[in-house]
């Protein structure tokens, strides 16, 4: 016989067993002394033996199971049949703690390793589970069954008890028609602390970069030294509070690492690292320095947060600068940008963009091109400029878009008069069936794939290019080829001419495409009195060099009488909020053509004195439209982007589904809030 099979033997031998082998030998011996002392007839004597030791067998084996579960605790007439199929040695003297409740959570019995756990003056009998920690019994049951593939589900169900965490795991017993649980409990106190301890020495990498120093420098180049500087040694003094690295890697940009505990700590108080480099000012003038940061808050290798810490830089940049965004596993989060941003300068990127551009074009089949929902003169204006670029590169062009929206009439009349525009316009269906393999889509002045012109088609399309100068809301599903989001430009208009002056020879922009570019320029500058730099003024004399006439494009403008009406229900219904805020509102359900009469109103709400944001609410069908202005002080941008809108500093939108006036109301004053408390 093998040593296991001797192993088996012994562990399959029990008391009871031995009992009965005793009182066998015990009556054996007695049948034999009767038939030898006496001369009774041996078969009557074996039947009254043999009955005699079935009978002392029975009651041997009851007063067994009573003795035996008398030693457990005072609940032993519930306990005993629990007990009756398991081997009560292995339950005493189990080193993990365990407790034995009825259905309902009611303790009945516990082992002494519990006792150990909990106070051992305090008599848990009666009690609940759910007393003893910060869990039910069907918690504990539901989390164990629910979700088998689950580790934590084998592992059962976290909780808390005796300032120390475990691992509850229940098993469901059934005896004579009564339910009861047994309630293993694991302790994860140490791993749970180990566990902290890590995550809070996990190392977080974050770019920083200095987001606007080049373009103040114009003005005062010789303090360009003494600025900076003055930025890295507030950085470094960030970073030496939280016992972190700065390395500067290349001119104004930074590397930070530190250990995972500071993070919360700096969002707790909103990265108020942005205030103290915004208190750095050039010289005379009023614009602060201001950075741009950019951190990896994902689980994974040093490769991988390198890489979500640039996207996350890079991002911050889209939105304008001046902000901080924070990429988790699952979401992305912003904090700053307070501060409109300063137009650079240089035209370098617009040159990249063009070649790249291009070259994408040329290796294209066909060429689709797509604004936002509800278009403009911007997003048409944009359109038409890329619809130029393919036909230059020899690729065929086609614009999605509904032809009767009333805001863009005008400008699709000024290029219909070409004879390459005949069929160029096309809607989401008809461009459906255009997509081929290399299909190239190109978004204009948008970059919420909730606000695309024709979303199904950009799910389908394999490649795209993004060029928008709105503030970047996320990330996008399938990444662009390219992406071209330039909040410091004035419009995208005003980035489509870039492009268009890096690669057109002189001349090959018709007049009429001008016109409706220029028409984009005018409609986001308010007439070139917002948000302008040197570059919208450059773009605009290219404009004019290929044969833009202002005189003309001011007929797009021109409003009828149906029109006027329709913004002068908007002044009719004005309230003011926190002093500053001027809100206007369009009585009664509206219609498509009301969506231009609220961004109008809006634009003349800042006219009023003391008035440094607008809002204009209507409800069309369903939803709520919301256009938003700022004077300059205030970015509208990240109000609206509180409900789901979107824009830019001075100008944004929102699209406030299946909601009522007064609900939508009370969301942006909530907005509002937020913002101010900031």
């Amino acid at each position: 016989m093998s040593l296991n099979n001797k192993h088996d033997k012994k562990r399959n031998f029990s008391p009871r067993l031995f009992m009965t082998i005793m009182l066998a030998v015990v009556f054996i011996a007695l049948y034999a002394l009767i038939i030898h002392f006496s001369e009774l007839d041996p078969l009557v004597v074996g039947g009254i033996i043999i009955a005699c030791f079935l009978l002392a067998s029975f009651i041997g084996s009851k007063l067994y199971g009573f003795f035996s579960f008398r030693m457990v605790g005072p609940e032993d007439e519930q306990l005993s049949p629990i007990l009756g199929n398991i081997t009560l040695d292995f339950i005493l003297k189990l080193y993990l703690p365990v407790i034995i409740c009825d259905e309902s959570g009611k303790i009945i019995w516990y082992n002494s390793a519990f006792t150990k756990v909990a106070n051992p003056r305090e008599v848990l009998y009666a009690k609940y589970i759910d007393g003893v920690c910060n869990v039910t019994i069907d918690k504990i049951l539901t989390d164990t069954t629910s979700s088998p593939d689950s580790t934590d589900a084998i592992d059962g169900v976290e909780a808390v008890a005796y300032d120390r965490v475990f691992r509850i795991k229940g098993y469901n017993i059934t005896a004579q028609n009564k339910h009861y649980v047994i309630t293993v409990w694991n302790e994860r106190t140490e791993l749970r602390h180990l566990a902290k301890r890590l995550a809070d020495e996990e190392t977080i990498i974050a770019y920083i970069m200095i987001d606007n120093l080049d373009e103040l420098m114009q003005f005062v180049q010789e303090k360009y030294r003494s600025a900076s500087a003055e930025v890295e040694a507030i950085l470094k003094r960030w970073a030496d509070s939280v016992g972190g690295i700065l390395k500067e890697y290349e001119r104004d940009k930074f590397i930070f690492l530190f250990e995972s505990r500071y993070l919360d700590e700096f969002i707790e108080r909103r990265f108020d690292i942005l205030d103290r480099i915004r208190e750095v000012r050039i010289g005379e003038g009023s614009m602060p320095v201001t950075v741009s940061i950019g951190i990896s808050r994902v689980h994974g290798t040093l490769a991988d947060k390198d890489h979500d810490a640039h996207a996350s830089l890079d991002l911050a940049l889209q939105r304008g600068g001046d902000q901080v965004v924070v990429k988790n596993a699952h979401n992305t989060e912003f904090y700053g940008g307070r501060t409109k941003t300063v137009q650079k300068r240089t035209k370098v990127r617009a040159r990249v963009i063009a070649n790249e551009l291009t070259m994408h074009m040329a290796k294209s089949h066909n060429v689709l091109i797509m604004g936002h929902r509800n278009p403009d003169y911007d997003s048409i204006g944009a359109c038409v400029g890329i619809a130029r670029l393919a036909m230059f590169c020899g690729v065929k062009a086609n614009i999605v878009v509904n032809k009767t929206e009333p805001s863009i009439k005008s400008a699709i009349s000024r290029v219909d008069t070409l004879a390459e525009y005949s069929d160029i316009f096309v809607d989401s269906f008809v461009g459906q069936d255009m997509i081929h393999s290399d299909t190239l889509l190109v978004i204009v002045d948008v970059n919420n794939p909730a606000q695309f012109a024709a979303p199904d088609i950009a799910d389908n399309v394999g490649t795209i290019a993004v060029i928008d100068h709105h503030r970047k809301t996320g990330e996008f599903k399938r990444q662009p080829v390219i992406n071209y989001i330039e909040p410091s430009a004035s419009s995208t208009c005003e980035l489509i001419s870039e492009i268009l002056e890096q690669a057109l020879p002189i001349g090959g922009l018709h007049r009429e495409e001008a016109d409706v570019l220029y028409a984009g320029m005018l409609l986001d500058t308010k007439q070139f009195s917002r948000n302008t730099g040197v570059r919208t003024f450059s773009a605009a004399l290219y404009l004019r060099s290929e044969g833009a006439n202002p005189t003309e494009v001011q007929y797009f403008f021109k409003s009828g009488l149906d029109d006027f009406m329709r913004e002068a229900k908007f002044s009719m219904n004005v309230v003011t909020y926190r002093q500053i805020f001027a809100i206007s509102m369009s009585d009664g359900d509206g219609t498509p053509e009301d969506r231009i009469a609220a961004a109008k109103a809006a634009d003349k709400l800042l006219n009023v004195d003391g008035v440094m944001a607008s809002f204009a609410l209507v409800h069309i069908e369903d939803s709520v439209h919301i256009s938003a202005r700022s004077a300059g002080n205030v970015n509208v941008q990240l109000i609206l982007e509180k409900i789901g809108g979107g824009g830019y500093y001075e100008s944004a939108g929102a699209l406030l589904k299946n909601v009522s006036m007064a609900s939508a109301l009370t969301s942006l004053k909530d907005a509002i809030d937020e913002y101010m408390k900031k």
